[in-house]
């Protein structure tokens, strides 16, 4: 899962990003609003965390500006804890929650998982695929009651294709939800983590489909067309 954190405190934003990183996801940052704006609006995430008070483009204008351009990814705003009316101009700006400094950065970390879950319209942090079950929480996986070793590649590889499960989903797409902006992205090393899974979860769950990508499904939902 691939993050944006617009913060112009440097500190408080290094501590959100080595945080979220040791959980497991990649983490682009920003710190100010054009910034911001600008990879939020070119960039997919799966989730962003967005400072109200930022340099250059407020957090309100940078939320607005992207649902204007129908950038609908789960954004959580940070307020100050005594500007209540931050906190209602940011909802209805499209932010999808909020937090109050100061917070705990366990807080953080829970409200992301709460988001990435819920767009993806899973309501709890277990995932499962029929015998296949991933614990968003702890960062673990389990085939029939047995748990995985996973690198951290291999785990976002199978987290995201967990979120999207029944979804096709395309070589480039897993890319790009990888590896942050500056990392030199090469689609086939997919198939790699691929081709890992799959000797560790067995062949079925994963399909892949011909020209498209790649498609999570329990055995017994496997469709046409597919290897």
């Amino acid at each position: 899962m691939r993050l944006l954190v617009v913060e112009d405190d440097a500190d408080l934003n290094r501590q959100i990003k080595e945080a979220l990183e040791e959980a497991g996801y990649v983490v682009d940052v920003a710190t100010d609003g054009e910034e911001g704006h600008f990879l939020g609006d070119t960039e997919p995430y799966d989730c962003v965390i967005l400072d109200i008070g930022l340099p250059q483009m407020d957090g309100i204008s940078v939320l607005k500006r992207w649902r204007e351009h129908g950038r609908s990814m789960p954004v959580l705003i940070l307020t100050a804890r005594d500007r209540w009316s931050d906190k209602v101009a940011g909802i209805d700006a499209g932010a999808d929650d909020y937090v109050a400094k100061p917070f705990h950065i366990e807080e953080i970390l829970a409200r992301v998982r709460a988001l990435i879950r819920r767009a993806a319209g899973h309501a709890t942090s277990e995932l499962r695929c029929g015998p296949l079950t991933v614990d968003t929480k702890t960062s673990k996986a389990s085939i029939d009651g047995t748990t995985l070793k996973l690198t951290s590649h291999e785990f976002r590889v199978l987290s995201y294709l967990m979120h999207h499960q029944s979804e096709v989903v395309s070589r480039t797409e897993l890319t790009e939800h990888l590896y942050d902006q500056d990392f030199d992205r090469d689609s086939n090393t997919v198939e790699v983590f691929v081709g890992r899974l799959r000797k560790k979860i067995g062949q079925d769950l994963i399909e892949t489909v011909r020209g498209l990508g790649y498609r999570l499904n329990a055995p017994d939902q496997s469709a046409d067309g597919t290897q």
